[in-house]
């Protein structure tokens, strides 16, 4: 089963267009990375999928229905993002006792193991938490809510490196436990990419590419060397990315179509053939321009 579809959607704000006619389709019990630059739209199409957001046009269906002012899309759905707040009038212990009767799902066991192992004061609230300690009591809502369709926006943010490796640990543990639908968005695509299964990556609202985490690895190659071999070996090709090296050396990122004997016979030339990384190539696809910072720098 689909989990979520969208065709052709668009969400426009007088004549800036967040989302700019994005289609895809996420199947059912698969973990997603939304990845983009901040400002790509990932924030404004969850709202939308998670039903806060009323799209301008298009389609979007999350297990078959519409998800805006869908109370049995809500009662399936939940979306952690480090602006979540909760009520000052209930502590961070009464609220997790208090979540069960929102998730049909509710794993108070979990929560409860996982209150304690972060260390929370069970008479804290809300409010007075630090930005990470926020993240981390957001993220224990997201996993023991277990909803079908959980959703994570940059849910690490404020977190230290120690916090953010528990966090990845849990969410794959508790996926392969009680797989669901996860949408996870994060920029830190290094960070994340061992849990993911298929990547949606997007810019200025648009969809650039949505493929398997293992296809997006083998999509690229960065060929190194001598300048002016490397622009007579991608001659007729539309490189992903150019940068100059120094020393007459330049790097070039070209989309891995070349054959086994062509790469031998680069390497013949003392070209260096190399994978290119997933996040150096998601940020070599979006960036804005076909040079880099250096250029900056070059044409003052």
């Amino acid at each position: 089963m689909n989990a979520v579809v969208c065709n052709e959607l668009i969400k426009q704000y007088g004549s800036y267009k967040a989302i700019n006619e994005l289609s895809f389709t996420f199947t059912e019990n698969k973990i997603t990375g939304l990845i983009g630059r901040n400002g790509a739209g990932k924030t404004t199409l969850l709202k939308i999928i998670a039903g806060y957001l009323l799209p301008s046009s298009g389609e979007v269906r999350v297990f078959g229905e519409r998800p805006f002012n869908n109370l049995n899309v809500s009662a399936h759905t939940i979306f952690i993002d480090n602006e979540m707040s909760f009520s000052n009038g209930l502590t961070l212990f009464e609220l997790l006792e208090t979540a069960g009767s929102f998730y049909p799902n509710w794993d108070r066991g979990l929560a409860h193991r996982l209150f304690s192992y972060f260390s929370f004061n069970p008479n804290q609230y809300h409010g007075n938490l630090s930005k990470g300690m926020r993240s981390t009591f957001n993220m224990i809502i997201g996993l023991s809510s277990r909803c079908p369709l959980t959703i994570f926006d940059e849910p690490t943010s404020g977190m230290d490196s120690p916090t953010r490796n528990d966090f990845y640990r849990a969410l794959l543990k508790e996926y392969i436990a009680h797989p669901r639908t996860i949408i996870l968005s994060s920029h830190l695509l290094e960070e994340v990419e061992d849990l993911l299964e298929d990547i949606l990556l997007i810019n200025s609202g648009e969809k650039y590419l949505h493929m398997g985490i293992e296809d997006l690895k083998q999509h690229a190659v960065g060929v190194r060397g001598e300048a002016e071999t490397v622009t007579r070996w991608i001659s007729g090709i539309q490189p992903i990315h150019v940068q100059e090296m120094g020393a007459g050396m330049t790097y070039a990122v070209i989309e891995n179509e070349r054959s086994k004997k062509e790469l031998e016979e680069a390497r013949i030339l003392g070209l260096e053939i190399a994978p290119v990384s997933a996040e150096k190539l998601c940020s070599y696809l979006t960036k804005q321009s076909r040079g880099g910072i250096d250029d900056v720098f070059n044409r003052g």
